[in-house]
Formats: C-alpha cells, structure tokens, sequence
C-alpha cells in the first residue's frame, strides 16, 4: 500500500471542483462499485474491489483486470447488496465463538472477522455509490473511500485464506450476522450519520477489542493469525476511523459553518462535537462501552471529548 495514498487524520479535505475527466472517471467509479455490490461471491467481489482500487489510481493494465463490468442494471443505487453466503442470523443471536483455547474456536474469531471485513467493504462502496454525487463530494472522498474499500477487501481474502490454512472450517460454512449492514439500512438517508456511527462508533470499537482478540490468538499458540490482525489490519483500521472522522467535519465545516475545517482542537461544545454526539445518541441503540483504547483512538483523530461522553446513556425527559 502506498502511504502517500493512505487516509490521514491532519490532512484536510479540500472543495475544488472535479474535472470533467474526474466526473467521467467518477461515473465509472460509481458503475464499479455498483457492480462489486451485485456480485453474490464475497471472493470475487474482493477481486474486483482490488482491480478498481488499481484502475482508480491508474496501476492498472488489461494483463491484472479480469473481471466485465459490462452490467446494465447499475443506474439506481444498489439498497441491498448480492451475497451467496445465506447462514445470515440476527446479531443477537450469533453463538459464542469462545476464547480461542481450541482450533474450533479460533476458525470461528476468524470466520466472524472475516465476515465483518467483507460487510465493511460493501460499507465502503456504498458510500461511493449512495452518497458521493448525491452530496458532491470531492475528489478526495472517493481516493479514501476506494482505498477503505481495498483495504476492507484486502482483509477479508487474507482471513479467508488463512482460515483455510487452519482447515477446520471455510468462509461461509458458520453462521454470521448482518449488524454493520443493518445500520447501513438505518442510515441510508445520512451520510453523517452514516460516518458517525459505521467509522466512528462501530469501527472505533473495533480498535477497542483488537488488541484482546489478538492476545487470544498469541495465548493459545497461533502467531500467524496474531501477527496478521496485529500488524495489517489493526494498524489500517485506525485510517479507516480517522476517514469517518475527517469527512464528518468536513460535512459539517462546508453544510453548517460555511467554511473549512477549523484548526482549532476541538471541545465538548465545538458545535462539530455536540452535532456528532446528536447523531450517534440517534443512530446507535446504547451507551459506548468502555475501557477504550485512547491510544489508537488518537492515532484517528479523536480526542476523549469525541467520545467519553457517550459512555453514558442520556434518557428521555
């Protein structure tokens, strides 16, 4: 992955119009991501994901593409996206996966990760597909939300494969739960919402587990999976929470406060603040659950004040 490309909490989003060549390349942008979102097969939708992260970036050649995207059915926005995985129950209803002491159990850490990785790359399509002409974003949130979608992708074939290594069980053989696309559903209309609560909430708390589930891994005698969650996909999570957080005050900064971005660290009553904390206790059933891990956190941008006041649940008068 080219760091240069990679999501940054300090790098500003800027307001310049596209191109004519951008808005074209941003058609076809949207035409590929509705199409990933069509492909029932979770491996090949990684595949594709991988091929238009190239062709977006302009690494591409006709030697690395092998999928058509020759579809005709992708003028509407795609609200339910294809998947050939049908084991799908209701978030609480999932079984426990355990601590990871037997094979079984850690197959099953990997299969529930694996899971989640693919349902956030469709997370990141349709953003791109739902919300970015809609709301005329710039060029530079379709550059993050390509890079997220490559990154999420990237993680799902590698906790695939090395579930198959385990050989206990493959992708798609143990049941799952839809809880990431079920707030996707909730917040279609949203894009802050949509920010706030699947990358700054969901994706935050993610950060949060990590380190305990890679303990888990490194306890009872499997380093390889320790090593992969520690060192790829911990580390590019936290770009993925500071995308949610630098396009959230963007929004806000341009719909709201009719300028840039201030420089200014924020408070508990910067108006950006309090409007994300308005839309997270909307959106997101609960309080945040603490301990959090600050230190990755600020990696992403957010400072206590983003968050420690939504660890208590505020009642209705």
């Amino acid at each position: 992955m080219d760091d240069a490309r990679r999501p940054r909490a300090d790098r500003a989003p800027t307001a310049r119009a596209m191109t004519e060549d951008e808005a074209r390349r941003v058609r076809e942008l949207v035409h590929r991501a509705r199409c990933v979102m069509l492909e029932p097969s979770c491996a090949k939708k990684a595949v594709m994901t991988a091929e238009t992260h190239r062709w977006w970036f302009g690494d591409d050649d006709d030697a690395t593409t092998t999928t058509s995207y020759a579809r005709e059915d992708t003028e509407n926005v795609v609200d339910d996206p294809v998947r050939e995985i049908s084991r799908v129950v209701d978030p609480g209803q999932t079984r426990r996966i355990g601590n990871g002491g037997t094979a079984q159990s850690r197959s099953a850490i990997l299969h529930s990760l694996a899971s989640i990785e693919s349902w956030a790359m469709l997370l990141a399509w349709d953003a791109i597909q739902r919300f970015g002409v809609a709301r005329n974003m710039p060029k530079e949130f379709y550059d993050d939300f390509v890079e997220l979608a490559a990154d999420e992708g990237r993680h799902f074939a590698l906790l695939s494969r090395r579930l198959d290594e385990c050989g206990v069980v493959r992708f798609g053989e143990l049941e799952a739960h839809d809880g990431l696309w079920r707030t996707a559903k909730e917040t279609a209309h949203s894009l802050e919402a949509r920010l706030a609560v699947e990358h700054c909430v969901h994706e935050a708390r993610g950060l949060d587990v990590l380190p305990q589930t890679i303990g888990k891994f490194r306890r009872n005698g499997d380093e390889a999976s320790a090593t992969l969650l520690e060192t790829v996909i911990y580390p590019e999570e936290i770009t993925h929470c500071a995308s949610g957080l630098r396009w959230f005050k963007y929004l806000h900064a341009r719909e709201v406060d009719g300028g840039d971005v201030g420089e200014e660290p924020e408070t508990e009553e910067s108006g950006v603040v309090k409007a994300f904390h308005e839309i997270v206790r909307e959106y997101f059933h609960g309080a945040l659950k603490p301990p959090f891990n600050d230190e990755a956190r600020a990696k992403a941008g957010f400072t206590p004040v983003w968050y420690e006041p939504l660890a208590t649940k505020v009642h209705a008068q």
